[in-house]
C-alpha cells in the first residue's frame, strides 16, 4: 500500500492531488500532527490546505515547509511541559501597571497574536505569500455575523484571529473587522477545497464528552460542551450537503479544549487515525488509478 502512494505521489511524476482542510477543537487538534506525519511518510504534498482555530496554526506550519516530524518536536519542546508553558506566558505579563489596568480588568484579555509569537517556531513567515503551499485561514467576523476568508497578507494576525476563542483571548482587527475563533463558524473548512483537487480531506477534531460520562459539567466545561454541541451540528449539515473525499474524526473526546499540556498523551490516544489515513488513501487512489 505504501509503495504505491509513495510512487503515485512522487515529485517526479504526475498523479492525483489532494488538499486537506484542518479543524478547531483546541489541544484535540494536535491530532493533526499524525495526519501531516502520514502525508509526508507518503510523499504527499497537498496542493491547498485549509484551517480553523488550531487547524488554522498547524496549517500554517504545514504551508510553511515544516515537516509533521518538525511541528511534532517543536509541539512538545515548547508545550509538552506545564512549567515550559507558564514560563513563555509569564514572559507576556504586563511590565507596567498602567498596561495591567488598561481598559479595565477584563477577563479574556490575552493578546493571542503575542502568545503565538512566543510559542510557534520561527520558521513561520510573516506573510501568507511567503508560504511554500497556499493556505486559507478561517475567521468569524463578530460584528458582521459571516465567516472570513484570509489568504493574504500579515499571517499572525490572521491565525490569531482564527483561534481567538471567547472569552480566553481577546479579538483581532483585521482591516477594521473584529475577528473571533473560525472554528464557531466553521469547524472543518473542507468546503473551501471543493473542485481544487484529485482528493480532498477533512479531519474533525472537535471531541466529544467520553461515553458513560454521569458527573455534572462545570460551569467551564458546560461552556466549551455547549460549543462541541454547535460546532457538531454545524459539521453535520455541511456533511449532508458535500463531503469531502476522506473524512477523519481521530480519538479526542477525552481532552478538554485547553489541554495543551497533556500533548503527548493526545499524540498517543489519536495515532490510531495514521492507518485509518493510509487505508482511506490507498481506496481513494486505487479508485482513481
Amino acid at each position: 500500500m505504501t509503495e504505491a502512494l509513495v510512487s503515485v505521489e512522487s515529485p517526479h511524476r504526475s498523479g492525483p492531488t489532494v488538499a486537506i482542510a484542518l479543524g478547531g477543537g483546541g489541544a484535540r487538534g494536535l491530532a493533526h500532527i499524525h495526519v501531516i506525519e502520514v502525508l509526508d511518510e507518503l510523499g504527499i504534498r497537498p496542493v491547498l490546505i485549509s484551517g480553523a482555530s488550531i487547524g488554522a496554526i498547524m496549517g500554517a506550519a504545514m504551508a510553511a515547509g515544516m515537516t509533521g516530524q518538525e511541528i511534532r518536536e517543536h509541539t512538545l519542546a515548547a508545550i509538552g511541559h506545564p512549567s515550559r508553558i507558564m514560563n513563555r506566558l509569564w514572559s507576556l505579563r504586563p511590565t507596567r501597571f498602567s498596561e495591567v489596568v488598561a481598559g479595565g480588568f477584563r477577563v479574556g484579555q490575552f493578546n493571542l497574536e503575542r502568545v503565538l509569537k512566543a510559542f510557534l517556531p520561527d520558521r513561520l513567515p510573516e506573510t501568507f505569500e511567503a508560504l511554500q503551499i497556499p493556505l486559507k485561514v478561517i475567521a468569524s467576523d463578530y460584528y458582521g455575523q459571516c465567516e472570513c476568508v484570509c489568504e493574504s497578507g500579515p499571517l499572525f494576525p490572521a491565525i490569531a484571529a482564527s483561534a481567538a476563542l471567547p472569552a480566553v483571548f481577546r479579538p483581532v482587527l483585521i482591516d477594521g473587522r473584529v475577528m473571533i475563533d473560525g472554528g464557531l463558524w466553521n469547524p472543518v473548512p473542507f468546503d473551501h477545497l471543493t473542485g481544487q483537487a484529485d482528493i480532498t480531506i477533512g479531519v474533525d477534531v472537535i471531541g466529544h464528552p467520553p461515553a458513560g460520562t454521569a458527573g455534572l459539567p462545570n460551569s467551564i466545561d458546560s461552556l466549551y460542551g455547549a460549543t462541541q454541541l454547535t460546532m457538531r451540528s454545524i459539521v453535520t449539515l455541511k456533511l449532508e450537503k458535500a463531503a469531502p473525499d476522506i473524512f477523519l474524526q481521530p480519538d479526542v473526546g477525552r481532552f478538554r479544549v485547553l489541554d495543551f499540556a497533556k500533548a503527548e498523551e493526545v499524540l498517543t490516544v489519536s495515532a490510531g487515525i495514521r492507518d485509518e489515513l493510509k487505508r482511506a488513501l490507498d481506496a481513494k487512489l486505487s479508485a482513481l488509478a
